[in-house]
């Protein structure tokens, strides 16, 4: 490097220097010939900035001080002496900035790297993470993770629950995550994670968490048929349909809406869900009443969706004011989670085999060796499927 007295005149009397034939820049560096380690960067688009020099732990770091312009060299040669001091006695300028950078991290940054690295999240999975972060957290966005204590989740976690305790509870295991994800993500100078704990590890250890019973509603056998000749009077044929095929496949409701003419094949009386809870992709014979549904949809269906939304061009949301007015005209208050677990309880009824039902339900074989030697066929579950909807259709008077 050039050296040169670093003072207001010199530098403004710099020319840039001259950059390359393929457009890329040029830069060229000035070591100042009082202050050892002391220098100046000059770039071919006209930027000049102060940097400061010096090998620390058998290698060489270089930091910037700040532009010209914006600072004078006076000021850069103060700033510089008292960094070379502090690097003489072995801080690392640059190492010292990285940690106060990741320690600053901020609830919000944390959960959009969480959600860059997390790139098979379901719509319905990033809408719920969204309700928790951004509604229920929202006012701690801005706070630096280092800041969220144990007693701030705790009395976070007490809060919500007087309204839902299971909201309060998903909150805070969606808060564990973004933690959890942050402790192996953010890491200091010392290859060591800047975030020691877990704050919502407390819960835990405190029993603090909300018991939540799992929901036991579903259609009985007398409600089935005043339920379903309430759903004959709605105004949407899609809505409707969309229902029934919730109750003659047990399907998630997101697994129906996502449905598209792709993944059905009439020649083999067949659908497909690809995307599903478990990640495997979920195969189903149609039973006669199915068969009848979906050709009938097709035959009057010019878009993608078999259930398509009726005021955009993706698929049906969740159809609240038809719940409603079903409720209303036969007494039958439901969720569609409902009408899954009335598949299930009327499946389980029939004493279909253990497996068969597994596989209706895509429900993993955990722990169980056998089932890894079974290779699955969808026409082993065609009876099944018919023996359910032959019990739906009698119960429906259909």
């Amino acid at each position: 490097m050039p050296r040169i007295r670093i003072s207001n005149f010199c530098v403004g009397s710099i020319k840039p220097p001259i950059p390359k034939t393929d457009g890329k820049p040029v830069h060229t560096f000035y070591r100042d010939d009082l202050l050892q380690g002391f220098g100046l960067r000059v770039t071919s688009n006209g930027a000049k900035s102060y940097f400061v020099e010096k090998r620390i732990h058998g290698k060489n770091k270089r930091v910037t001080i700040g532009s010209h312009g914006q600072i004078t060299p006076e000021q850069a040669r103060k700033q510089a002496q008292k960094l070379l001091g502090e690097m003489t006695m072995g801080s690392d300028p640059i190492a010292d900035k990285r940690e106060q950078r990741v320690r600053s991290v901020t609830l919000k940054k944390a959960y959009e790297d969480y959600l860059l690295t997390r790139k098979d999240l379901k719509p319905n999975t990033l809408h719920d993470y969204q309700r928790c972060i951004r509604g229920a957290l929202g006012d701690w966005l801005e706070k630096p993770l280092t800041e969220i204590s144990k007693d701030m989740v705790e009395q976070r976690h007490r809060k919500l629950g007087k309204n839902s305790p299971a909201r309060a509870n998903n909150t805070m295991r969606v808060l564990r995550a973004l933690f959890n994800f942050a402790i192996e993500q953010y890491e200091g100078q010392d290859g060591k994670s800047v975030i020691l704990v877990n704050p919502v590890n407390r819960l835990s250890k405190n029993r603090a968490w909300y018991t939540i019973k799992r929901r036991q509603t579903l259609l009985t056998p007398t409600q089935l048929k005043p339920w379903y000749e309430a759903t004959l009077k709605l105004n949407q044929e899609t809505t409707r349909d969309y229902l029934h095929f919730l109750l003659f496949t047990g399907l998630r409701r997101s697994e129906a809406t996502r449905l598209t003419w792709d993944d059905v094949d009439f020649n083999e009386r067949t659908f497909i869900i690809p995307e599903t809870k478990n990640k495997e992709p979920h195969r189903l014979p149609m039973s006669d009443y199915l068969e009848d549904l979906l050709k009938c949809r097709y035959q009057q269906s010019n878009k993608i969706w078999v259930f398509p939304s009726p005021v955009t061009d993706g698929p049906l949301k969740e159809p609240r004011t038809a719940l409603e007015t079903i409720a209303k005209e036969s007494g039958i208050v439901f969720t569609l989670h409902d009408l899954r677990r009335t598949f299930i309880t009327i499946a389980e009824s029939l004493d279909i085999p253990a497996y068969a039902l597994k596989r209706l339900l895509n429900h993993k074989f955990s722990n169980d060796v056998t089932a890894g030697y079974i290779v699955p066929s969808t026409e082993r579950l065609r009876a099944p499927m018919q023996q359910v909807t032959n019990y739906i259709k009698d119960m429906c008077a259909l």
